[in-house]
Order: C-alpha cells, then sequence, then structure tokens
C-alpha cells in the first residue's frame, strides 16, 4: 500500500499519549486519531458489561467515521475487559493491546522481588493473576491496585499542583523488603503512570526500574503495520493528528500546550454520537 497507514489511539484520558508518543518514534510520518474518552474517565469505577458496551459504541462510531487501519486501546482496564469483543466484533481490523508488564518484569529482576501498579481493576482481574502464574512464578509478586494516580496524573497533564505527598502515599506500597532483598523493579499496569515516573522516581525511598510498556505496545503496533504497509515513508501531504474528547470540551491552556508538545492538534470537535445521545 502506497498511502500511510492511519492509526486510531485509544484511551479512558491522556495515559494513552504515552503510548502515542512512541509509536510515533517509529512511525513519524503515519496518520494519528488520539481519543481520549473523558466523558467516561475513570474506566476503573464502571462495571465490566457497562464498559464493554460503552468502548464497543464508541469504537463502532470512530472506526465508521475516520476509518483506521489499526486501533490501539491504549489502557490496561480496556484492553484486559474489552479487547476480546473487538478483535471478534472487527476480525480483519488489527488491534493492538495493552497488558501489565509482568513477563518482563520478572525477566529483569534480580531480588526476584517485584510489584505491578496498576488500578484496582486491572490488579484484581483473572488476566493479571494467570500472567503472574505463567511468567513469575519465581518471583514474589506484590499487586498494588491505585485508586487516585490515574486521576492525579490527570490533573498534572492539566497543568493543575499534584503534591507530592499524595503521589509517595500512593506508590510506598509497590517497595517490599524481604530476606535481605528490596523490590528493584515496578511494572506500570496503567498507561497513566508513566506520565509521573520522573516523580515516582524523585520520591521513591531507593531506586528500582520503572518499568513502561509503551515501547513495547510501538514494536508491536510498528511489525503490524510493517506486514500491511511496509517500512514507515513519507506521504504525498504532513500527517495527520488529531486530539478528540469525547466530552467535546474545550482543552484548557495547560492541556492544549501539551497535547501541542505531542504533535496534536486540539480543535475542538464533536463528540460521538452516543455522547451526545446521553446529554
Amino acid at each position: 500500500m502506497t498511502r500511510p497507514p492511519k492509526l486510531l489511539i485509544f484511551d479512558s484520558g491522556l495515559g494513552g499519549l504515552t503510548v502515542f508518543s512512541e509509536i510515533v518514534k517509529l512511525r513519524p510520518h503515519a496518520d494519528y486519531l488520539y481519543c481520549a474518552d473523558d466523558a467516561g474517565f475513570p474506566y476503573g469505577s464502571w462495571k465490566e458489561p457497562a464498559l464493554v458496551e460503552r468502548v464497543m459504541k464508541l469504537t463502532e462510531e470512530l472506526i465508521a467515521v475516520h476509518a483506521p487501519d489499526m486501533v490501539v486501546i491504549a489502557c490496561n482496564t480496556a484492553s484486559t475487559i474489552v479487547l476480546p469483543y473487538l478483535r471478534v466484533h472487527w476480525p480483519n481490523l488489527p488491534f493492538v493491546g495493552t497488558v501489565p508488564a509482568i513477563k518482563p518484569a520478572a525477566e529483569r529482576t534480580r531480588s526476584k522481588l517485584i510489584s505491578v501498579l496498576g488500578t484496582p481493576g486491572t490488579v484484581a482481574r483473572d488476566y493479571t493473576q494467570n500472567l503472574i502464574a505463567q511468567f513469575a512464578a519465581h518471583c514474589s509478586v506484590t499487586l498494588i491496585g491505585s485508586k487516585r494516580l490515574a486521576s492525579l496524573a490527570e490533573s498534572y497533564m492539566h497543568g493543575e499542583s499534584v503534591s507530592d505527598a499524595d503521589i509517595a502515599d500512593e506508590i510506598a506500597p509497590c517497595f517490599k523488603e524481604e530476606g535481605g532483598e528490596r523490590t528493584d523493579v515496578v511494572a506500570l499496569a496503567c498507561t497513566h503512570y508513566p506520565l509521573l515516573v520522573e516523580e515516582f522516581k524523585r520520591l521513591a525511598p531507593w531506586p528500582v526500574e520503572w518499568l513502561d510498556p509503551a515501547p513495547a505496545i510501538a514494536r508491536r503496533a510498528d511489525q503490524l503495520l510493517g506486514e500491511a504497509f511496509g517500512a514507515d515513508a513519507a506521504g504525498d501531504r504532513p500527517a495527520f493528528r488529531r486530539a478528540l474528547f469525547t466530552s467535546g470540551a474545550r482543552p484548557s491552556g495547560p492541556l492544549a500546550a501539551t497535547l501541542t508538545r505531542y504533535g496534536l492538534a486540539c480543535d475542538v470537535a464533536s463528540p460521538p454520537a452516543s455522547e451526545r445521545a446521553s446529554s
């Protein structure tokens, strides 16, 4: 195929920007639509059947209007719950999901003490437990379901003040000491969390590796795009990069500046039809 591929990056909020930025490094000439379901944020508070229905409806509308060549679900919660339904409904459209980076964490640790920092829903799901049993049975794994970090990351990206004490309280359970060993790897199982990783490093009681899954997600997306489109190449027009918010709200000044730094146009667009109908 000669035209650049079009990617839909979908998240409950701004956490998917961590994934978007890594994919852009590998595919700078692709077209991108970033959809933040800010009207539904946070996903951790949704019941599974309702979340499946919501994400399916939003995805259906986005695919109908924008016809992406690939959909990246840049959200752990949506990936672990909704991704199987999406793949069944659109069998010919590649979907790339986000899962807790438990396997690489287990491979990288020297102390055999690793922590998985996610949302309460992600760390409680059978999917996560199965990953631990399959890849980290030789490790002591601490699961931390933070109720506040995703919202703190959203506030941070909107230019609002976030206190060190609030962040430190949320990451403190990640740090364990057993038998003279310490936690040395923390898998970030929510795409919002790498937005705060510099604060994590600064506030941590000792140095650990904060494992961001975004680079691996980007490599997988690039691999699949390579099979269909070949290597990244410039098209005959500038790449299209646009952010869409399901609330239809105009981004605040600090958020608009952040989106601009990511190379995303932040013009106001109408929310999807399902959002207009429910408002």
